[in-house]
């Protein structure tokens, strides 16, 4: 309600402006010196080679009055995205511009910023914090190396914009693993160095070897499946079909002729005459 107000008197504001220019332009033309040119005026009182039209930013203003009158966190996410997708600092007056929060105007979202854990704020500039400050792969390693038990990949997404396809790329090297953790829903990323001992406590220890596996393959990938993993193997399907071939392999299948030696057969061990006497006669 209140913002139609606002369009309300801002229209009134339009009117008001316009019939103020056409009176400016109709004295300019009574009060005009000899040989002096004059703006084309139309009829209904707008200059006509300007093309003033006020009616052009309302929509503009009205996005931008949106988000002025957004609740704080909205305005608070707005802010930090522009952050992290430019990686620059930003002034408040700067901010305004980009993404139209006004800091100035809402000391609440100006306080929230500046003690956000995402934030950086050096006394005049906004900027993007994130976690661990890398700058490419080999950062990117070196920091996971330093994390034997693992390190969270969700913590490494906004280190820089490349972070990912750096992470993918060293998993395809063998330079870490990446394994998934099912109580976070996130992946977990290892280094892949003999050289780092991994302690692993007794309790682990004794928890993994207190469950019993299937005896049965199947009941095993049943059980992969259930935790959402996919099987490397299918023994249900190999089964059947090496029971298929087996019922084909059953056929009888046709004997080979024995072949036998007469005297037409070329003899190679001809260093051994007395085996072939009987032959040779």
């Amino acid at each position: 309600m209140a913002l139609q107000q606002q369009l309300d008197r801002f229209k009134k504001q339009q009117e008001k402006c316009q019939s103020t220019l056409s009176s400016i332009a109709a004295s300019k033309v009574g009060n005009r010196k000899p040989n002096t040119p004059v703006a084309e005026v139309s009829t209904n009182g707008r200059n006509a080679t300007t093309g003033i039209k006020f009616s052009k930013d309302t929509e503009r203003l009205q996005h931008i009055n949106s988000i002025r009158k957004a609740p704080v966190g909205a305005q608070m996410k707005r802010v930090i995205d522009l952050l992290l997708e430019t990686r620059q600092a930003f002034t408040p007056e700067q901010i305004n511009e980009a993404c139209y929060v006004d800091m100035g105007a809402n000391k609440d979202v100006f306080d929230s910023l500046r003690k956000n854990p995402k934030v950086n704020y050096d006394g005049q500039r906004f900027s993007y914090k994130a976690k661990y400050g890398l700058k490419d792969k080999t950062e990117l390693l070196q920091l996971i190396r330093k994390y034997p038990e693992g390190i969270a990949v969700f913590d490494l997404k906004d280190a820089y914009p490349t972070v990912m396809e750096d992470m993918k790329a060293l998993k395809a090297a063998g330079q870490i693993w990446l394994l998934s953790n099912f109580d976070a829903q996130d992946d977990i990323a290892y280094p892949n160095d003999p050289k780092v001992h991994i302690k692993v406590d007794d309790d682990l220890k004794q928890l993994f070897r207190s469950f019993e596996l299937p005896r049965d393959m199947i009941d095993i990938e049943k059980d992969l499946q259930k935790n959402g993993m996919k099987p490397a193997t299918n023994t249900a399907k190999r089964r059947s079909a090496a029971q298929i071939e087996g019922i084909s392999s059953n056929k009888p299948k046709p004997r080979k002729k024995k072949s036998e030696i007469s005297k037409r057969t070329k003899l190679t061990n001809a260093h051994l005459p007395e085996l072939f006497q009987n032959l040779l006669k």
